[in-house]
């Protein structure tokens, strides 16, 4: 605890810059675009399934222009990426207020998409990737949580605000928030570059490789380790988006789902700054086959087990593997493929998650409409885990070679 406190007292800024840009983030997450998702289906006539294909159409979207858009942090500051995709961000909080026809409503979620969940969190982790080299652990990890915390303090803010200024509203208030709050603060802590200690080496020392993202993408371990880093982000999404007709299936009242995301959001929250350290002390590689065992053991609970309790265990196994997977694929890409690219490679990474977030509730809804057990697809999602960390293994053994064979530990 005291190495976590010096380490904040001497990071306070470039930390909160990259805790803040998460936090923000919330405005391009689903949780929070879905708080609209009943106003938005009654203005514009739209069934469920109609609002839904929109969604994923504009989500799928945002993750095709992600790998051109975010490769713009590579060959400009980070603060400077700040002041672009703030705005735009902004933009389309306020777009998503004053639109009257389903194709601005489309161009809206299409911003929020790429600029909320996809840039605000792609700056805070590549600037964190960047900056920080021997506490990048930490580092990654108290920026990963600012989400978390967004999950906790703007539902009920937007519900509060709604019901003053109704849900449109509270979109122009969420893009005044950014503009006048967000950014200017933001902007004023990480307009000052941090320099690693690491970049002062003794003479003689290995230096270490930078990978351009076409040579990312012809290393086999890239796509082996794409696996496992996709699996989280899939299953999650595709078990939350839908927790109604599982209840239903189970016999559960609602309101066992909602309580338990509070339990997902502690064990997050808790065991992303546990993984920081762990990632400081042993590499994210070495740590990388650990993270799919509470993914897998969560996904077998929540098939096979019909009582209320089922849930709960499944939520708090979920954080645990969401709280290591959010710092460890923080610290990952850096310590595979060096720094000086990784805005582009990153923005490749998180394309390919928002993607993988698109395509799981479609394919397991149409899976449920052809007759497949539902708790069976959450069971073969365990199986794939499982499965996963094997090669989650191997892939973390050939990276222990190669970087001795480099000349690094």
């Amino acid at each position: 605890m005291t190495h976590l406190l010096l380490f904040l007292r001497e990071n306070a800024r470039w930390v909160t810059g990259g805790f803040l840009l998460t936090f923000f983030s919330s405005f391009g997450q689903t949780f929070f675009i879905s708080l609209s998702a009943g106003d938005i289906r009654t203005e514009y006539g739209l069934s469920h399934g109609d609002f839904g294909t929109i969604y994923m159409l504009a989500t799928l979207a945002s993750a095709a222009s992600l790998p051109q858009v975010g490769k713009i942090i590579d060959r400009i500051s980070v603060s400077a990426t700040v002041l672009l995709a703030a705005p735009l961000l902004a933009f389309a909080c306020l777009l998503m207020a004053w639109s009257r026809s389903l194709a601005l409503l489309v161009l809206a979620i299409y911003l929020l998409r790429l600029f909320g969940q996809g840039m605000f969190t792609h700056i805070a982790m590549t600037a964190m990737g960047r900056w920080f080299a021997a506490q990048r652990g930490r580092a990654v990890s108290l920026t990963a949580i600012g989400v978390n915390l967004g999950e906790a303090v703007f539902p009920v803010s937007f519900v509060f605000a709604a019901a003053i200024f109704g849900w449109r509203g509270s979109w122009l208030i969420a893009g005044a928030f950014i503009l006048l709050v967000a950014l200017p603060v933001i902007y004023q802590l990480m307009k000052v570059e941090r320099v690693p200690q690491s970049v002062v080496r003794e003479p003689g020392s290995p230096v270490e490789r930078d990978w351009t993202r076409g040579e990312v993408l012809r290393d086999p371990l890239f796509w082996a380790a794409l696996l496992g880093v996709l699996a989280p982000a899939f299953i999650g999404t595709t078990i939350f988006f839908h927790q109604v007709y599982l209840s239903e299936l189970r016999g559960w009242p609602p309101t066992v789902f909602a309580a338990s995301f509070a339990i997902m959001s502690v064990m997050t929250i808790l065991f992303a700054l546990v993984a920081g350290q762990l990632v400081d002390r042993f590499s994210a590689i070495r740590l990388l086959p650990s993270f799919l065992v509470p993914l897998s053991l969560s996904c077998f609970v929540l098939a096979s087990t019909e009582a209320p309790w089922g849930a709960y265990v499944f939520m708090a196994l979920m954080g645990v593997s969401y709280g290591f997977s959010s710092t460890l694929f923080g610290a990952l890409w850096p310590e595979l493929y060096g720094t000086k690219h990784l805005g582009g490679i990153r923005s490749l990474i998180v394309a390919f998650m928002v993607f993988g977030t698109a395509m799981g509730p479609g394919l397991t809804g149409t899976l449920i409409d052809f007759g497949i057990s539902y708790p069976g697809q959450i069971a073969a999602m365990g199986f794939y885990c499982m499965a996963i960390i094997v090669v989650m293994l191997l892939v973390s053994r050939q990276a222990l070679r190669r970087r001795a064979a480099e000349g690094f530990a």
